[in-house]
């Protein structure tokens, strides 16, 4: 997938008005409207504007896609840095643009459609959704957590600026990576006499130190000395909810998954925690520590490459 830069479409440096980039799409949605246009170009060129012109109007998409920073090049592969958008506040994901998506906007915004109201009903303000991060504890226990939003809004001089707004929120016990949260009347207010929208929050984990996630399992890299993966050994494991004891037993390679059943992340049913073991080498530093290791070579009659031939000692 290739980098996009709407500014560069309309030939704008990122510190354009709102107002610079309405009349620059305007000029040069005329000059290649398929219509009007001549050039071999023209439809492709109009569908590229009309997709910039989708972000840089709206203050919310806009502030969100120059929060990436302006190292990116037009052409340029790309992949949306990890957690790009979060605290970024949005409203309207179910807005039509009435054009094609491409790949780039799509893993930015998601693909967009239209969704309408019921005729009389009254105006009901947007839903506004978010994504933000927490700590895969939280999962397991529950907890209450401050989080702060970025709400992107225009100043007076036609700027997007950022306004933050803190919520508490509590963080239901169980809850998984990609599941959102529905705060109720937390959206955008109503103009007229219709309720508020609501607030979705879209859950992500920070990256722990020891855990991984998947669904609600959970994965934890465990590396054993060479006679604890041979002999077998009883350790205290580290959870995220607390230690266990766990039994290596004798004979496990490297690579092997100790699965210990009912210990992911809570749910009906629960995760599970898996031990992938690993063999961690102790340095051959010292006289006595080498003359170890050429004993145990003297000591075992092993070939740790048995399936290549003509291999010469």
């Amino acid at each position: 997938m290739k980098f996009k830069d709407y500014y560069e479409t309309f030939g704008l440096p990122r510190g354009a008005t709102q107002d610079e980039i309405k009349r620059a799409y305007r000029k040069l949605a005329r000059k290649y409207h398929p219509d009007v246009s001549k050039a071999a170009d023209a439809e492709a060129r109009f569908k590229e504007l009309g997709e910039a012109y989708a972000v840089l109007k709206d203050p919310e998409k806009r502030a969100a896609y120059d929060a990436m920073g302006s190292q990116w090049k037009a052409g340029q592969d790309f992949q949306p840095p990890p957690g790009w958008d979060e605290g970024f506040e949005f409203s309207g994901r179910g807005a039509d643009y009435g054009m094609d998506q491409s790949d780039f906007f799509e893993a930015l915004f998601g693909r967009q459609s239209g969704s309408g109201r019921q005729a009389g009903m009254p105006a009901r303000g947007r839903d506004h959704h978010a994504r933000v991060m927490i700590d895969l504890e939280d999962a397991y226990r529950g907890a209450q957590r401050a989080i702060s939003l970025r709400v992107p809004e225009l100043d007076a001089q036609g700027h997007v600026v950022l306004r933050e707004r803190r919520l508490d929120v509590g963080i239901p016990r169980g809850i998984r990576a990609g599941q959102h949260l529905r705060l109720a009347g937390q959206g955008e207010p109503s103009l007229g006499e219709g309720p508020a929208g609501d607030l979705y929050l879209e859950i992500g984990f920070n990256a722990h130190p020891r855990f991984r996630a998947d669904g609600r399992d959970v994965y934890l890299d465990l590396p054993l000395a060479p006679w604890e993966a041979a002999l077998g050994c009883s350790l205290t494991l580290p959870t995220p909810d607390g230690s266990l004891q766990l039994t290596v037993p004798a004979g496990s390679a490297a690579g092997r998954q100790l699965r210990l059943k009912g210990k992911g992340i809570p749910g009906d049913p629960p995760g599970d925690l898996y031990a992938v073991l690993g063999i961690a080498l102790p340095p051959a530093v010292s006289a006595s520590e080498q003359a170890a290791y050429r004993a145990m070579a003297k000591a075992f009659d092993f070939n740790a490459r048995p399936s290549m031939r003509g291999e010469t000692s």
